[in-house]
């Protein structure tokens, strides 16, 4: 059995992980993946590894600018730990990019400039439901912003790197990757329904929780019959996208408000390594 100690350490680990964005990390690689085993390419390792410490030094920028901004000399232990980490996941990203072609650093920066703008005040306060004045405040756009950032990443990017060539296909997979995305967002926005500013605009606030659920029902079976659309569909992949929908749908008719934040943040996060994992197997 384990003691007190190493139950609090195990605690502290796994929340390490959760709070220093390492489980979304693996989560956006694993799309990543699932591109390359869509359009059965090879795997590029430097993208994979700069796209896993990008997302952590992107993520971890977003959520702790602001604490780290006016706290700088009394920093909890725990954030002191999350800026150590992500200072060196910078390092590495950097190493990562340097081995990256030239031209791909020009995508790279568009979706690095979002990154940045997401977090960083810079607009008219006249212009925004809130007065923080970055696109995290922009009533609405919170879950598009991510889905497009993360659509924009884990599928074009590669094609754009050259790794494989931009036709319909990476467009309609691009388009279910934008949906699912925006899915896999909604029990977040349903967990934090208690506690965001109603200025926020988010989905649940505008349509209601109820409506939120049917929503994300419609986007998943939609970006599941787009799959027909392709000029190559292979049985596989329909399977397994089948399933992942499912899968994501039960998730987010279970979630509700005043949920354990393990729900989303673990069990939710983790259905990016779940599609990849059976991607694989398949």
């Amino acid at each position: 059995m384990f003691t007190f100690v190493q139950m609090r350490f195990l605690k502290h680990s796994f929340d390490f992980y959760l709070n220093s964005s390492i489980h979304v990390s693996l989560a956006v690689c694993a799309l990543l993946y699932v591109t390359y085993f869509s359009f059965d390419v090879v795997p590029d390792k430097v993208l994979l590894g700069f796209v896993f410490f990008a997302s952590i030094t992107g993520y971890n920028f977003v959520k702790y600018f602001g604490l780290a901004k006016f706290h700088h000399r009394s920093l909890a232990r725990w954030l002191k730990e999350i800026q150590i980490f992500s200072f060196g996941c910078f390092l590495a990203m950097c190493y990562f990019l340097w081995q990256l072609p030239f031209e791909t650093w020009l995508f790279i920066g568009v979706f690095a400039g979002v990154t940045f703008l997401y977090a960083i005040p810079f607009l008219p306060r006249k212009l925004l439901m809130d007065s923080k004045q970055n696109l995290r405040s922009v009533g609405g756009v919170k879950v598009y912003v991510i889905a497009l950032v993360w659509s924009g990443v884990t599928v074009f990017l590669p094609a754009y790197q050259g790794q494989y060539s931009m036709e319909f296909d990476v467009y309609l997979e691009g388009f279910q990757r934008f949906l699912m995305v925006v899915v896999f967002m909604l029990p977040f926005e349903i967990h934090d329904l208690q506690y965001d500013s109603l200025k926020l605009a988010t989905i649940p606030q505008k349509i209601g929780v109820k409506y939120t659920k049917v929503l994300g029902l419609v986007l998943l079976f939609v970006g599941f019959l787009s799959e027909f659309l392709k000029d190559e569909l292979e049985l596989e992949t329909l399977v397994v996208k089948a399933v992942i929908s499912i899968v994501t749908g039960l998730f987010l008719c279970f979630a509700k408000t005043g949920q354990s934040e393990y729900y989303s943040r673990f069990w939710v996060e983790a259905l990016p390594l779940l599609w990849c994992l059976l991607m694989w197997l398949v």
